[in-house]
């Protein structure tokens, strides 16, 4: 796709900005902070690993809430990249006259609008930016960008999170698999690396849990959360 940049066929400026800062204030919705903060009356940012995620809240608070994390982190990831799929749509179609770049100006929209999404789950504004780190909602962007990749990505991630019971190591592969899935995939070298952000994004989140995995320290995942 990088030809598309520089022979000036692109959808107007402005579109760019507007997918992202949209995009972003989707990832801002925290779905840990938002229900441990205001339904529960206790932030998950003070428990725990202090990371506004699904498992630190699975540790912390257990129960149905959970569920409706899990639901606040995909729904918003889905949001942003339905929204910015359908504003790409509608002003490049005037903008792009090449045969075959529908699919990937599509997918260009998909990472686009990932890599903000992401940058708002984990930096989010209206939560003095500390949120999580990204796993679930950039598991629900995998899944809408491409099956494959998703595959790729969430299998690996089963896997490793089950056998070693490691939900960090899990997530580190997700992250260091995204790009390779992505370049796999679409054999695109834009997309790449957008997919490179995305995970890099992921790992750079967990570089704590990388050197606590390293050291033997790593907490491992129970499905019985910690009483108070």
């Amino acid at each position: 796709m990088l030809e598309f940049f520089l022979d000036g066929s692109l959808p107007p400026w402005w579109v760019f900005p507007a997918a992202a800062v949209f995009a972003y204030l989707c990832g801002c919705f925290n779905g840990a902070v938002i229900i441990s903060k205001y339904v529960l009356r206790d932030d998950v940012r003070t428990h725990g690993s202090g990371n506004a995620g699904l498992t630190n809240f699975y540790r912390t608070f257990g129960g149905p809430l959970t569920l409706v994390v899990i639901l606040l982190d995909v729904v918003k990831a889905v949001v942003a990249l339905l929204a910015v799929g359908w504003l790409f749509r509608i002003t490049y179609t005037d903008a792009i006259s090449f045969s075959g770049t529908v699919a990937l100006w599509t997918a260009f929209a998909k990472y686009w609008a990932g890599i903000f999404c992401l940058l708002g789950h984990m930096f989010p504004c209206m939560f003095r930016f500390k949120g999580g780190k990204g796993i679930l909602s950039g598991g629900a962007i995998a899944i809408m960008i491409d099956w494959r990749i998703a595959l790729v990505v969430w299998g690996g991630f089963l896997i490793l999170a089950v056998l070693t019971r490691y939900v960090s190591l899990g997530s580190c592969w997700a992250g260091a698999s995204f790009p390779f899935a992505t370049g796999f995939v679409y054999q695109d070298v834009l997309l790449t690396v957008l997919a490179v952000f995305i995970g890099g994004l992921i790992l750079w989140k967990h570089r704590g849990n990388i050197v606590r995995l390293v050291q033997g320290k790593e907490s491992k995942f129970s499905l019985h959360h910690k009483k108070s």
